[in-house]
């Protein structure tokens, strides 16, 4: 679980935080550098190809999850060769293409590897599941991130954006070897648009006719709101105020990773230990509150406060996804789960792959101080649909296994 999540997580900087960086090392406008968010979009329509990888179009040989797993992983590694031959001061729509493409075929690898989580492991293991995911996720994100900048300095970004390539092209071998899961046996009926409305229709229509289906998808849709405002512009923030490559990869790597997987950890233990719902209201209002140290450091741009900002918000964001992504689990029907669990993940970074492609103009007419306050309020929706979700509508796990 812990490799399938490396090889989730790490495309995800190669068509945000890395670009966004390379972009505005070259001095690409603001603008431009925020639009990059949109090129995630992918992230958030995913769902509307995930029955294709239930069971409208089922690939021979390797079986469901594996078969799109070992189409998917190679073609992530070719979109970022070609992302790596791409000139952003001379073909911006070039690497904005190659950037789509692997996102796209990144989303459809995460389509399969959740899949395959929820339906290896049975409920009660879902947390600790997850947790190991976001262990390797997070690592993947510093070494594609913190990694990437670092050898741009000595290989040049054409020469580290390759090497990301053949490492996300190793991850083939975590596939090869992994095991099929037992899964809900599919439809005898052989015609499409019967397939189709298995593959389709039953899912939304099962999900949406649960009560508080809708507040359920608002909080979804909310919850990484201020993250989104937050992250999207973080490149971009640092070098405004003059921290260099070598102070933001030290900052994003050595001194992060550690407080990744701490919080990984502890959020899974969390999950287990006090059960699902207190784990959101805590994790979740520590991560809306530790937002403000972005605006600390916009007043106070020293060094030191760049390490703690960076260590604190590894920890805390990942503290909240061990209880979010369990969250998300935890609402799919066996008998669905790629699909409705591609809803629920495509909903979830709806404000970053929108909202977050306006964040450069409004940090250019806000200025950091004011842009990184309004990040800090705009969780607050999310988290009072939270409260609202967790008297009104607790989590019911699915009994599996």
């Amino acid at each position: 679980m812990t490799l399938l999540g490396f090889a989730s997580g790490l495309p995800l900087s190669l068509s945000g935080f890395t670009l966004r960086y390379w972009l505005a090392e070259v001095h690409v406008p603001l603008g431009l550098v925020g639009l990059t968010a949109n090129l995630g979009l992918a992230y958030l329509l995913k769902f509307l190809w995930a029955p294709l990888l239930d069971q409208v179009v089922p690939l021979p040989g390797f079986g469901r999850r594996r078969a799109w797993l070992l189409t998917a992983q190679p073609m992530v590694a070719a979109a970022i060769v070609w992302l790596a031959l791409g000139n952003p001061t001379g073909d911006m729509l070039g690497v904005f293409a190659a950037g789509a493409l692997v996102a796209f075929f990144s989303a459809t690898q995460d389509i399969a590897i959740d899949a395959w989580r929820i339906e290896t492991f049975p409920a009660d293991r879902l947390g600790v599941a997850t947790a190991a995911y976001v262990w390797g996720y997070r690592a993947a994100m510093l070494v594609s991130g913190a990694g990437a900048i670092v050898l741009a300095g000595v290989l040049g970004w054409r020469g580290s954006l390759l090497a990301m390539a053949a490492l996300m092209a190793a991850c083939m071998v975590v596939t090869w070897f992994a095991p099929e899961p037992e899964v809900p046996a599919l439809s005898h009926r052989h015609g499409f648009a019967a397939r189709l409305r298995e593959g389709v229709v039953e899912p939304l229509r099962e999900f949406v006719s649960r009560r508080g289906a809708w507040v359920m998808l608002g909080y979804v849709g909310l919850f990484k709101l201020g993250e989104a405002f937050a992250g999207v512009m973080l490149p971009a923030f640092y070098q405004a105020l003059g921290f260099n490559r070598a102070a933001v990869a030290l900052a994003m790597g050595p001194l992060s990773l550690p407080a990744s997987l701490a919080g990984i950890t502890i959020g899974g233990w969390l999950v287990a230990r006090i059960r699902l719902g207190p784990a959101l209201i805590v994790t979740g209002f520590l991560q809306m509150a530790l937002m403000g140290l972005y605006v600390v450091l916009a007043y106070h741009p020293a060094h030191g406060l760049l390490y703690a900002t960076s260590v604190t918000e590894s920890f805390v964001e990942s503290l909240a996804d061990a209880a979010y992504l369990t969250y998300l689990s935890v609402l799919c029907a066996p008998a669905f789960t790629a699909t409705q669990y591609a809803l629920l993940s495509s909903i979830a970074p709806l404000p970053a792959r929108t909202l977050g492609g306006l964040s450069g103009f409004m940090a250019a007419a806000l200025g950091w101080k004011l842009f990184y306050s309004v990040a800090v309020l705009s969780s607050l929706p999310g988290m009072v649909l939270m409260l609202v979700i967790l008297r009104w509508y607790p989590p019911r796990p699915w009994q599996r296994g």
